[in-house]
């Protein structure tokens, strides 16, 4: 059976992740103190114990999500007595989590990739005023309906999640016009908790910085081959940090992500972090694609993979 493996985005951390790894297993241990090391930072601690609204700070967020995750692979990895590569297919990350997909696939190392992250999310940070952007999910629509709703409002469409679920993200006044076009037309909306207006226009000046910290960074080719958020489709090796710059601006194509991983032969896609987000959104994306979760994953009566 083919297995995809899938990394959460921003929003998926809380305080308390990965802690019970931390104590019992060396190897997860290992991962925590190496990004502490990299980040000259006891990030593990702020993980650990908090406070939550440190830890959601978008250059907190961002790595901590990542070092969780990777952590809960080499779990996985040392239960089943197999590299990554042996057991899945392809990776893929929503936002952030494709840096993520990245790391796990032996392509950009941990501590790179956690030095990367916290320059990704402080520059994302500083790129718009806090109260000047903000984000709703919109609920009912599909992505032509929620394409044409920003494009009338002046925003953008920062996720397609699922069928009915998109997230829209701009100027706040721009944001507001979305939510009048959207509720006028019968659609649900939810104002998002946070601090920055991700994945739209707004984000442009993150790209060159984002840029300028790649070129420091080595890029192998990955042991597992990559679906891009941005494309939707298998990354070819030369394009791996052009769609890392270029996603920070645009839409992040969940939706088609998984529906291409379906028609590449993938079965069943785990979702390696602390949460069960993704895993409750592909069941609505695609019911027949078997998910499972991290600890479906460390569970001793899982089918061998």
């Amino acid at each position: 059976m083919k297995t995809a493996c899938i990394f959460p985005g921003q929003g998926a951390q809380k305080v308390g992740m990965g802690k019970d790894l931390y104590e019992n297993f060396s190897i997860a241990k290992r991962v925590f103190d190496e990004v502490d090391q990299a980040l000259n930072q006891k990030l593990s601690k702020l993980i650990f114990e908090g406070p939550d609204e440190e830890l959601m700070l978008t250059e907190n967020a961002q790595p901590a999500l990542m070092t969780c995750s990777i952590a809960i692979l080499k779990v996985v990895e040392h239960k089943l007595n197999k590299k990554l590569e042996n057991f899945c297919s392809y990776v893929a990350g929503h936002s952030l989590g494709e840096f993520t997909a990245l790391t796990a696939a032996r392509s950009i190392s941990l501590m790179d990739c956690a030095r990367i992250l916290k320059i990704r999310g402080k520059e994302m940070q500083k790129a718009v005023p806090v109260g000047q952007g903000a984000m709703i999910a919109l609920l009912g629509a599909n992505i032509e309906l929620a394409t044409e709703i920003a494009d009338a409002a002046g925003c953008d469409v920062a996720n397609d999640n699922a069928p009915s679920q998109q997230v829209l993200s701009g100027k706040t006044e721009a944001i507001e016009n979305a939510i009048r076009i959207a509720q006028d037309k019968g659609y649900k909306v939810i104002k998002l908790s946070v601090s920055a207006p991700f994945h739209s226009r707004l984000m442009k000046p993150v790209q060159e910085k984002l840029a300028e910290a790649l070129n420091d960074v080595k890029i192998s080719h990955p042991v597992v081959p990559l679906i891009s958020n941005v494309t939707a489709q298998e990354t070819s090796f030369s394009s791996i940090k052009t769609n890392l710059i270029t996603q920070v601006v645009d839409t992040v194509r969940w939706c088609d992500s998984i529906k291409h991983l379906k028609n590449l032969g993938v079965k069943r896609i785990a979702e390696i972090g602390p949460g069960t987000v993704y895993t409750n959104l592909n069941k609505r994306i695609d019911p027949s694609i078997n998910t499972i979760t991290s600890m479906d994953l460390l569970s001793p009566d899982l089918e061998v993979l």
